[in-house]
């Protein structure tokens, strides 16, 4: 067995320190706080977002504008759609292609609502089981 003395122990901390704050703020950066979906509806370009923490839901899609790129259209979150108690949220699409809707799913309790665009803004019905 080789005995370290000290001294040698003393060399180590550091880069031991060093690796211990690498980890754990390194997973912090690999953490998505959002997460994006397409909507099912084949002929419709829009992608969800939701917010992982807090639920929130909104989306965006391209329109074209005459003699232009184009722009994107972002909706806000309506009713239903703002920030929900703190879980951890994901966006959940159905395979019906004529669906503009998409559900929010919180992981931790099971409960899902059904998210789409109404009016200019994204609104969700109630959370459910």
């Amino acid at each position: 067995m080789v005995s370290m003395g000290l001294d040698g122990l003393r060399g180590l901390r550091r880069p031991a320190v060093a690796a211990a704050f690498w980890l754990a703020f390194s997973g912090a950066a690999f953490a998505a706080p959002f997460e994006f979906a397409p909507a099912p509806q084949i002929d419709l370009n829009r992608i969800y977002r939701v917010d992982r923490a807090t639920g929130e839901v909104g989306a965006c899609q391209f329109q074209l504008k005459d003699g232009g790129v184009g722009i994107t259209i972002c909706f806000p979150a309506g009713e239903g759609a703002g920030p929900q108690a703190p879980s951890d949220y994901l966006l959940a699409p159905s395979r019906h292609e004529r669906e503009g809707g998409i559900f929010r799913v919180n992981v931790r309790t099971g409960e899902m609502s059904i998210c789409y665009v109404f009016d200019d803004k994204v609104v969700c019905t109630p959370q459910a089981k």
